[in-house]
């Protein structure tokens, strides 16, 4: 039985390795090329005038978005940094760090960070090539939807051809490990690896379930204002990038709150499916990984929920 009274946890999938946030605390769990495991931590620090438009509908998302992108790119680092090199040779790590520049901007590509400048592009392209469309099909509510068409296919192809590499592959089974845990978490298991691999790999509150509403909240958006001229076009889709983004994410949290709902329930699906893609089912060790990952990070928050009362008291 689901426990809906728990913490929201979230989680995020690195180069060998899964970190999990909590209300006080980040921890990331990788798997170093000895086999040992290695946590980075990183508090949560958030200014108050974050922590006011957190509370803010449409706002809170934009906030999360960028929160997630700080904390996510440090975390990301960590891991690409150190998981090929073995901890006997740490100290070259500094002196390799920047040959692995690459390899970290291809895997934060599918972070949240990397998501935002992307944005432009999976918003812009859709757009030029429904316009070469415009002599056969000229209707503004036909342009848009040709828009969102040709945006899920670009979506989807690139989603589907980075999961064949095997770097991203090995990201998205430790992806996949990440919501098996939060799953097994949420259900009230004991976080074992064997009660951890039978749940499912898929979840509501997922960053590709919001990345697929951003399309179709997007079509329904674009429907509000004029897509002629095509400078005019594009200068709205540019402006309504913070607009798609929040309300998107009030759609995630919508589609999460009404998971259990008969019916309702389906509005989740689209998102769910993506998951499909961007989740793969992860080995045992992997799976290792991530518990180590979150029962480090169940830890540290409770330490940190001691020291709050403490303080409160001293």
């Amino acid at each position: 039985m689901k426990n809906t009274n728990k913490p929201a946890y979230g989680g995020q999938a690195v180069v060998e390795g899964v970190m999990f946030g909590g209300k006080h605390q980040t921890v990331t769990a990788i798997r170093r090329k000895d086999q040992s495991i290695e946590y980075f931590y990183l508090p949560r620090k958030t200014k108050p005038i974050l922590q006011t438009l957190k509370k803010i509908p449409f706002l809170r998302g934009i906030v999360a978005i960028i929160e997630a992108s700080a904390n996510g790119a440090q975390h990301l680092t960590f891991s690409t940094d150190r998981y090929d090199v073995d901890p006997s040779d740490d100290g070259k790590i500094q002196e390799e760090k920047m040959s692995k520049t690459t390899l970290v901007l291809s895997v934060a590509v599918l972070g949240v960070l990397s998501f935002i400048f992307s944005k432009f592009i999976f918003t812009l392209v859709p757009v030029f090539l429904a316009a070469l469309f415009k002599p056969i099909i000229s209707g503004d509510m036909a342009q848009i939807l040709l828009e969102g068409l040709f945006k899920l296919i670009l979506l989807l192809s690139y989603i589907y051809f980075i999961s064949m590499t095997p770097l991203i592959k090995r990201v998205f089974q430790y992806h996949g490990a990440e919501h098996k845990v939060i799953n097994a978490y949420e259900h009230n298991l004991d976080l074992t690896v064997e009660n951890v691999q039978s749940m499912s790999r898929l979840h509501y509150r997922c960053g590709s379930s919001f990345i697929l509403f951003t399309v179709v909240v997007g079509v329904f958006i674009y429907m509000f204002v004029s897509v002629d001229p095509l400078w005019v076009r594009i200068l709205n889709r540019l402006a309504l990038i913070p607009v798609v983004l929040g309300v998107s994410f009030e759609v995630l949290q919508l589609t999460n709150k009404m998971r259990n709902i008969p019916v309702l329930k389906w509005l989740g699906y689209p998102g769910l499916w993506l998951q499909l893609i961007t989740t793969k089912e992860p080995t045992d060790d992997q799976v290792e990984v991530a518990l180590a990952s979150f029962n480090e990070l169940l830890k540290v928050e409770k330490q940190s929920e001691e020291d709050i009362k403490i303080e409160k008291i001293i």
